[in-house]
């Protein structure tokens, strides 16, 4: 889990820098500047893919490390359970569905002209409403069960058991269903940092992990809530309606 993460970081730290405006064709002049071919969709695509993976692998340890765990108990015991990749790749499945709606989403907002170049909103006040809508999402009895899922991993296997390779990936896919259900809105807060800004990436994968793996994570999670909706609101109201 580390190496698959590790690839992924270094993977988009690589391709961020490659969009940088100084010097020859970047992503931007592909994918943001003019229309999409399959080509271009294919390589938007699996940048959504590689950085959900860099994001959401990392947040899905204590899961996947009880089911290994499990794994190793049942062979002590002359058991075969089937291998925790089964169980990671259903959970990667999950964000890689994902990976293409945001994509088709993306390929929407640039046919609409609504992106700048480093792929982030050009319009002040639909990125306030998304932080908003985003903010209040944090306080919605949808966002706490999910929530509760993911912050409870040794419940959610007792639970949720299914023999078998087939099995095990059916529980990673139903745990990335959980999780999807806790983290989609802040995904979509890429468009608002910047969808290829490092840092931006890095700081909803920070609060991800303290939301999920923290001991005050979902009470933090309803005090960012509010936060995004201040932000969000200050945003529009000095904007005075401009875009």
């Amino acid at each position: 889990m580390a190496g698959v993460t590790l690839v992924a970081w270094v993977h988009l730290i690589v391709t961020a820098s490659k969009m940088q405006p100084a010097g020859g064709a970047s992503m931007d002049d592909m994918v943001a500047l003019r229309a999409w071919g399959p080509a271009d969709f294919g390589l938007v695509f699996l940048m959504w893919a590689v950085m959900m993976v860099g994001m959401m692998v990392p947040t899905a340890a204590p899961m996947v490390l009880i089911y290994a765990s499990v794994v190793r108990k049942a062979a002590r015991q002359d058991s075969i359970l089937a291998p925790t990749a089964a169980f990671v790749s259903g959970y990667v499945l999950i964000w890689c569905a994902f990976s293409l709606a945001v994509t088709l989403l993306q390929w929407r907002l640039n046919r609409a002209a609504l992106l700048a170049p480093m792929m982030v909103l050009s319009n002040i006040n639909l990125g306030a409403g998304l932080l908003i809508i985003a903010g209040l999402y944090q306080m919605t009895p949808l966002k706490e069960a999910c929530l509760r899922h993911c912050r409870s991993p040794a419940h959610f296997i007792a639970e949720h058991w299914r023999p078998g390779t087939g099995g095990a990936v059916r529980m990673g896919f139903e745990h990335g269903i959980f999780c999807l259900g806790c983290c989609w809105l802040l995904m979509l807060l890429l468009f608002v940092g910047g969808v290829m800004n490092v840092l931006w990436i890095a700081v909803i994968t920070a609060f991800v992990l303290f939301e999920k793996l923290g001991a005050r994570g979902a009470g933090g999670g309803r005090l960012a809530g509010v936060a995004m909706i201040a932000v969000g609101v200050l945003v529009l109201l000095r904007s005075g309606g401009g875009s």
